[in-house]
């Protein structure tokens, strides 16, 4: 690995451990389907309780990375590109599955790791 890459390689690590709000909109799942070669992000619904920890809006559990009981995704997009899903996710006037800037910038970078992975034949892990 070059120097430049380590160098960033290890900033991101680092900055991947910040404390980051979590968004009352809710959480994506993004995977990939190779099978179709799309990128997936499933949306789903929390709350955050006075802990700031996100929690399922029906039972009140915290909901656990991993672990946990499936739950039901209230929409799922899939497409070729990064950009095509920033457009369905964040450039529709009737969809508010994201109300973070932040959130909104977490997407696009997972997007573009996830489009990469694909055109490259890579795992895909998500940040």
């Amino acid at each position: 690995m070059n120097s430049i890459l380590a160098e960033q390689t290890q900033l991101n690590d680092k900055l991947s451990h910040r404390f980051i709000a979590l968004d009352p909109a809710g959480y994506f799942l993004i995977y990939l389907d190779r099978e179709h070669s799309l990128i997936c992000a499933e949306h789903y619904t929390n709350e955050i309780n006075e802990k700031g920890l996100a929690v399922d809006p029906d039972t009140g559990e915290v909901i656990a990375c991993q672990g946990n009981a499936p739950r039901v995704p209230t929409a799922i997009f899939r497409a070729k590109t990064a950009k095509e899903l920033c457009i369905a996710i964040l450039e529709q006037p009737d969809l508010r599955l994201v109300s973070y800037l932040d959130h909104a910038a977490y997407l696009g970078r997972e997007f573009m790791k996830a489009e990469y992975a694909l055109a490259h034949q890579l795992d895909y892990i998500q940040d």
